[in-house]
């Protein structure tokens, strides 16, 4: 069971996790709210095209074509959450979202990361997480670690997933259910604090980041000195 942060009606869609933790509801009222008539129609239309039309139709369906318009039709502050409800309408099942994924930008890449929580229950799109994990593109490494990874990833994934974020400045506020499994994590902690030690050694600044999840994990180690 994840945490969920607290948001308001009028922030969901605007945070970097807002597309990801966000009920679905409260992000279409949010856009509903704040995007300009034209954007709002064109919304709306694409919601229905998918709704209408769900799963993968041929070379490209046309709610793939949608989610390409998103970044031009709602502006960036919009579009990962205007993704993510053209994905549910369109009942993006883990084949469709595996396609999206490996065939779209950057930007929809995002925005699938953003909407597994809201579509599987399961663990069938983690190699889409793995993927995201391996790059150095922190906007899709916040993106990973959300709300899915927190619920599906195995213990040895989620703290190289940590590790990861404080090796590429990812503000560790990105990281769902950061609290809830860190806590007691000794095998966490040995990690941090190795990687503390080097950069020490080093003569590197250790990011702040770092002392905050020791803290999380109970380690007598865990603030800085």
């Amino acid at each position: 069971m994840t945490t969920r942060p607290r948001t308001t009606a009028a922030t969901p869609a605007t945070t970097s996790q807002g597309a990801a933790t966000a009920p679905l509801d409260a992000l279409r009222a949010h856009l509903e709210t704040h995007l300009p008539p034209a954007a709002r129609a064109w919304l709306r239309q694409a919601l229905e095209e998918a709704a209408a039309h769900p799963g993968i139709h041929g070379p490209i369906s046309v709610w793939e074509l949608r989610l390409a318009e998103a970044g031009r039709r709602c502006g960036s502050r919009y579009a990962d959450a205007a993704r993510v409800l053209v994905l549910h309408a369109a009942r993006a099942d883990p084949v469709a979202l595996t396609r999206v994924y490996f065939q779209g930008t950057a930007d929809e890449r995002r925005a699938v990361l953003k909407a597994l929580h809201h579509l599987l229950p399961g663990p069938q799109a983690l190699p889409l997480v793995e993927d995201a994990l391996r790059t150095n593109d922190t906007r899709l490494l916040a993106a990973a670690v959300g709300p899915y990874a927190a619920r599906h990833l195995d213990a040895h994934a989620w703290r190289h997933a940590v590790l990861k974020c404080l090796f590429t400045g990812v503000p560790v506020e990105e990281v769902a259910a950061l609290e809830e499994r860190a806590r007691g994590d000794a095998e966490l902690a040995r990690m941090l604090g190795d990687h503390a030690a080097e950069r020490t050694a080093a003569d590197r600044p250790v990011p702040g980041d770092l002392y905050r999840v020791l803290a999380l994990t109970g380690s007598p180690h865990g603030k800085e000195s």
